[in-house]
C-alpha cells in the first residue's frame, strides 16, 4: 500500500510538472523546449555554430518588428526556474548597460569563475572595487604619454619583427597563419604597454613563451568554469584534477612572471601602466598591494591582447573577400602619406604610420568598425540580475537569473541595420566631407556595443583603433593577401571570436615603392 501511495505521489508530481512546463513553455519565445531537458538538445546540436543559432532564434522572435528577445529554458540546471534571457534589442541593452546599471553586475557566478585568474581586477569586479580602478585607469588612458608609449611599442614591433616575417613568407611563397602572428604582436605590445616588458613572442623563430602559454592555458581553463556547473569545477579544484590542475600550474607561472614584473617596476619605474598604478592609492588611501597590482596588470593584458588581434583577423578576411573595400583603403592611406611624406612611394613604406597619420584614416576606421559590427571580438556578454526587473520590450527578468546580450546577433538584424545588414559595407559609418570622409557614430549608440557602453565603456577604445589602423596599414600597404587554397575559416566557440583553424594566407608584394 505504501509503495502504491508513493508511486501515485511521484506520478502526480510528474504530471503537474509536465502540465506546468507545457503551459509555461508556450509563453516563451525562442527555441523548442522539452520537459526536464528544456532546450539543451538544441544547444548541444548547434554548439559548433552557437552564435548563429542564437541570432536565428532572436530573428524568429520579432519578425519585422524591433523586438529581439528570447528565453532559453534549461530546467534544473540554472538558478531561477532554469531560464535565462537573451536579447539584442538596443533599448534593452541600454537599459542593462546604463539605465539600470547597478542592477546588472558581473555577478557571483562570473566572479567566482574568474577570481583565481583576475582576482578583483577591473574586468572582474563590481561596485566600489571596480569604481576606484576605473577612475584611476581613466586618468591614465587620457594622457598623451600613454598614447606615445603605445605608438612606440606598436611601430617598433611592426618594423623590427612583423615586416621581416611577412617579407620572408612572401619571398618564399609560403603560407602563414596571420591570426597567430597578430596574437603574438598584440600580446607583445600590451605586455610592453602594461608592465614595460616585451615577451618577444613575435619573432622569426616563433618561440614558445612560458608566460604566454601559461596565460593561454589559464584563460581556457577559466572559460570551462563558465560552461560547466559550478559544483563540477569546484570538485576538480578540490581534487586537483582535470582543467583545474592545469589552471593551478599555469597560475604559478603567471604569478612568478608578474612578481618579477612588479619588482622590476618598483626598482625602475617607467611610462607603463604598472608603474603608473604603483603611484596610486586604493579607496582607503593605501598603496595597491603586490597581488592587487598583479591582477590589475593581468586584466589589461587579457583585454588588450585577444580583442584587437581577433578583430584584425576578421578584418583581413573580410578585406580579402571585398577587393573594392581594399582598393578604397589603399587609396586613403596613400593620400595621407603623400601629404605627410611626399610623392616618393619608397618613403611610404620605410616606416610604419605614426599614430598622427593613422588618426587621419577615416575609411580604414570605418572598415574596422564594420568588421566589429559583423564579428565582434566578444560576441556575447553576460549579466546577473540583482532585483526583479522588466526590460523595455516587456520581458520580465527575475532576480538571480542571467541576462545575455548578443552583440553578434545585433549586427545581423535587419530591423537594426537594414536589409543589407549581412553585407560588409564600411560606407554605413562615413559621410562625404570636403572630398574625403567623416566618421559617423550611430545616433543610437546602443546598436553598436563592441566596445561595451555606459559606465563600462572600454577605456582603451581609441588606443585599440590606433593600434589596429597601424597594423592594418602596415600589412596592406606592402602586401596583397589571399586565402591559402583549401583553408576554411570557421568560428571557434569561446568567449572571444577566434578563428578555429587560424587565418592561413598567401602574400603578394603590392609593389607601391616600385611604381
Amino acid at each position: 500500500m505504501e509503495t502504491l501511495t508513493l508511486s501515485l505521489f511521484f506520478f502526480t508530481a510528474a504530471a503537474i510538472y509536465l502540465v506546468w512546463f507545457y503551459f509555461l513553455a508556450r509563453q516563451l519565445t525562442g527555441p523548442k523546449v522539452w520537459p526536464l531537458v528544456g532546450s539543451l538538445p538544441l544547444l548541444y546540436k548547434n554548439r559548433a555554430r552557437f552564435h548563429d543559432w542564437v541570432a536565428g532564434n532572436l530573428r524568429g522572435t520579432g519578425g519585422a518588428s524591433t523586438y529581439q528577445t528570447c528565453t532559453i529554458p534549461f530546467p534544473f540546471l540554472a538558478r531561477t526556474l532554469g531560464f535565462y534571457t537573451v536579447t539584442c534589442h538596443p533599448k534593452n541593452i541600454e537599459h542593462i548597460l546604463r539605465t539600470r546599471f547597478d542592477n546588472y553586475p558581473k555577478g557571483p557566478q562570473w566572479q567566482a569563475a574568474f577570481h583565481d585568474l583576475l582576482g578583483q581586477g577591473i574586468f572582474n569586479s563590481d561596485g566600489d572595487t571596480w569604481l576606484i580602478q576605473r577612475k584611476t585607469a581613466a586618468l591614465e588612458f587620457t594622457t598623451r604619454t600613454l598614447r606615445q608609449a603605445m605608438a612606440r611599442w606598436v611601430n617598433r614591433t611592426i618594423k623590427a619583427r612583423l615586416w621581416p616575417i611577412l617579407g620572408r613568407a612572401a619571398a618564399t611563397k609560403t603560407a602563414l597563419d596571420l591570426q597567430d602572428l597578430l596574437l603574438r604582436l598584440t600580446f607583445d605590445n600590451i605586455c610592453g604597454l602594461t608592465f614595460g616588458k616585451d615577451p618577444e613572442t613575435l619573432s622569426p623563430e616563433m618561440p614558445d613563451n612560458p608566460f604566454a602559454l601559461a596565460f593561454d592555458t589559464a584563460t581556457e581553463a577559466t572559460l570551462q568554469r563558465l560552461l560547466y556547473p559550478g559544483l563540477l569545477w569546484r570538485v576538480e579544484k578540490l581534487l586537483g584534477i582535470g582543467a583545474e590542475r592545469r589552471l593551478t600550474a599555469s597560475l604559478q607561472i603567471v604569478g612568478k612572471y608578474m612578481d618579477d614584473a612588479v619588482q622590476a617596476r618598483k626598482e625602475k619605474p617607467s611610462d607603463d601602466l604598472l608603474s603608473r598604478f604603483l603611484k596610486k592609492r586604493d579607496a582607503d588611501g593605501n598603496p595597491f598591494s603586490v597581488p592587487v597590482l598583479q591582477r590589475i596588470a593581468l586584466n589589461f593584458v587579457l583585454a588588450g591582447r585577444d580583442t584587437s588581434s581577433v578583430a584584425l583577423s576578421w578584418f583581413f578576411w573580410l578585406v580579402m573577400n571585398n577587393r573594392r573595400v581594399e582598393d578604397e583603403i589603399i587609396k586613403e592611406i596613400t593620400t595621407v602619406l603623400k601629404e605627410t611624406r611626399g610623392e616618393d612611394p619608397k618613403k611610404w613604406v620605410e616606416d610604419p604610420l605614426t599614430f598622427d597619420e593613422a588618426d587621419k584614416l577615416v575609411y580604414l576606421k570605418a572598415s574596422l568598425a564594420e568588421t566589429l559590427r559583423l564579428y565582434p571580438s566578444v560576441p556575447e556578454d553576460f549579466k546577473y540580475v540583482v532585483a526583479d526587473d522588466v526590460l523595455p520590450d516587456g520581458t520580465v527578468v527575475p532576480a538571480g537569473s542571467s541576462v545575455t546580450y548578443s552583440i553578434y546577433s545585433m549586427g545581423r538584424m535587419k530591423s537594426i541595420w537594414g536589409e543589407d545588414c549581412l553585407e560588409f559595407k564600411p560606407e554605413r559609418w562615413v559621410s562625404e566631407s570636403g572630398g574625403g570622409y567623416k566618421f559617423e557614430t550611430p545616433k543610437d549608440g546602443y546598436k553598436f556595443v563592441a566596445f561595451n557602453a555606459g559606465p563600462r565603456t572600454c577605456l582603451g577604445k581609441d588606443l585599440a583603433y590606433l593600434q589596429m589602423k597601424s597594423v592594418a596599414s602596415a600589412v596592406l600597404l606592402r602586401y596583397r593577401l589571399s586565402p591559402e587554397p583549401g583553408h576554411r575559416v570557421v568560428q571557434k566557440m569561446s568567449l572571444t571570436l577566434f578563428m578555429k583553424h587560424g587565418l592561413r594566407v598567401m602574400l603578394e608584394p603590392r609593389g607601391l615603392a616600385a611604381e
